[in-house]
C-alpha cells in the first residue's frame, strides 16, 4: 500500500541487482545477488522499492547474517567480531542492535510480581541509571532514568501502568530512601524487602572503618599486623584459604579491638538463619546490647540503621526462600562485564539493549 495516497495500484517501474552478504561457509564469505523491483503508484506517481522481509534493516546483508553477528557479539567485543568478519565496527554495532531489538520484541511487555531495584554507574561523577529486574523470571525488564531519584524510578511505574503496578507483591532493594518512597507511592500493596547483600555491605564498611582507625592509631611494629589485611577481615572465615586463616589468627591475636569487631561481624550473619521475626528480633536486641562499652561507633551507627529499617529486614526473614535475592547482585556483576567489553562506546541506547537482553536466550 502506498504510504502517500493509501492505494494499492502499482505500475512496474524498473529493477536493480543488489549484492547482499549471507551466512559464511567456514571461512568463505557468501554473497547473494538479489533482484529488487521498483514500482510506481498510479495515483500519486511516487516510486516505491520492494521490501523483502528476509533482508536486514542494514540493506546489504540478510537478516540471518545480522542475527549471526548478534550471537557472536554475546561473547565477544564489537571490534573483535568486526575484525573476524571483515566489517566496519559501526556496521557490526548496527547489526547487533537489530538483533537485540528483536530479542526485546519477542519477549513482550513485562508484568512482574516480584521486582528487584538497583542502580549502576554508567560513568564517573555519580551518573547513575536504575535497573529493574523480574526476580521470578530472572531477567532485567527496565533500564533508564537520569539518576537514582524518586522521579527516575517513577518513570518505570508510569511505563508499566497502574494495572500492572498493582500486581507487584514484593520489591527487593537496598536501603536507598527514594526507591522506597517511589515504590510505596506507585505500588503501595507491595512489601518492601531489604536483601542481606546490601545490609552486609554496610556492616563490612563499618568493620573497614574500624580497621582504618586502628591503623591510624598504631605505629611502628604494631601496624604490620593490619597492613594489607583488608580483604582477610572482610571475608567469611569459611571462605579463607589456609594461609588466609593463619594471617587472620595472627591479626586478631595482636589487636583486641579488631578481634571484637570481627567476631561481631561474623555473629551478625546468624540473623538471616531465623524463620520467625520474634526470634530474629531477640537476637538483634542481644547483638546490639553487646556493643555497649566496646567503643565501636561505626557499629553503633550500623545498629541504628538496622533499627530504622527493621520492617524490610523482617520481610527478608519471612520471604527469603521464595525469591532469588542473589540475582540482583549477579546482574550487577554481569553489567560491569558488559561495560568493560564496550569500553569507549557512549551510546546509552546500546547499553540499555545489552542490559535488557543479557539474560535472554539467543535467537
Amino acid at each position: 500500500m502506498c504510504g502517500a495516497c493509501g492505494r494499492v495500484h502499482y505500475t512496474y517501474y524498473d529493477r536493480k541487482i543488489r549484492r547482499v552478504r549471507d551466512l559464511p561457509c567456514g571461512e568463505v564469505r557468501i554473497y547473494l545477488e538479489v533482484e529488487i523491483r521498483r514500482v510506481e503508484c498510479r495515483r500519486c506517481r511516487r516510486v516505491k522499492q520492494e521490501k523483502l522481509d528476509w533482508l536486514a534493516d542494514y540493506p546489504f546483508c540478510t537478516k540471518r547474517f545480522a542475527f549471526y553477528v548478534g550471537r557472536r557479539c554475546r561473547d565477544s567485543s564489537i571490534r573483535d567480531v568486526a575484525e573476524e568478519l571483515h566489517l566496519d565496527w559501526r556496521t557490526v554495532k548496527g547489526l547487533e542492535m537489530q538483533y537485540l531489538q528483536e530479542q526485546v520484541r519477542r519477549v513482550g511487555t513485562p508484568g512482574p510480581k516480584v521486582i528487584g531495584l538497583d542502580e549502576i554507574s554508567i560513568r564517573k561523577g555519580h551518573d547513575y541509571r536504575i535497573v529493574v529486574s523480574d526476580l521470578e523470571r530472572k531477567r532485567p525488564i527496565w533500564f533508564g532514568g537520569q539518576d537514582r531519584s524518586e522521579a527516575s524510578l517513577a518513570l518505570f511505574f508510569t511505563g508499566l501502568g497502574p494495572k500492572k503496578s498493582k500486581r507487584i507483591r514484593l520489591a527487593v532493594m537496598d536501603m536507598w530512601k527514594p526507591f522506597r518512597n517511589s515504590t510505596q507511592k506507585h505500588a503501595p500493596q507491595a512489601a518492601i524487602l531489604f536483601d542481606k547483600f546490601h545490609v552486609m555491605r554496610h556492616l563490612n564498611e563499618a568493620l573497614d572503618t574500624v580497621r582504618k582507625s586502628e591503623y591510624a592509631r598504631l605505629s611502628g611494629r604494631d601496624r604490620q599486623f593490619i597492613k594489607g589485611q583488608k580483604y582477610t577481615l572482610l571475608s567469611r572465615k569459611k571462605n579463607l584459604s589456609t594461609e588466609g586463616r593463619k594471617a587472620l589468627r595472627i591479626l586478631l591475636k595482636a589487636n583486641q579491638r579488631l578481634n571484637t569487631a570481627y567476631l561481631l561481624k561474623e555473629s551478625f550473619s546468624q540473623l538471616w538463619e531465623y524463620q520467625q521475626e520474634g526470634w530474629a528480633r531477640k537476637f538483634f536486641a542481644n547483638w546490639r546490647a553487646s556493643l555497649k562499652w566496646q567503643r565501636l561507633k561505626p557499629y553503633e551507627e550500623f545498629a541504628e540503621m538496622i533499627e530504622t529499617h527493621w520492617g524490610g529486614i523482617a520481610a527478608f526473614i519471612q520471604l527469603e526462600d521464595k525469591v532469588s535475592l542473589g540475582f540482583v547482585e549477579g546482574l550487577n556483576n554481569k553489567i560491569r562485564v558488559i561495560q568493560r567489553r564496550a569500553y569507549g562506546l557512549r551510546d546509552e541506547e546500546y547499553l540499555r539493549l545489552k542490559v535488557l537482553t543479557c539474560m535472554l536466550p539467543a535467537i
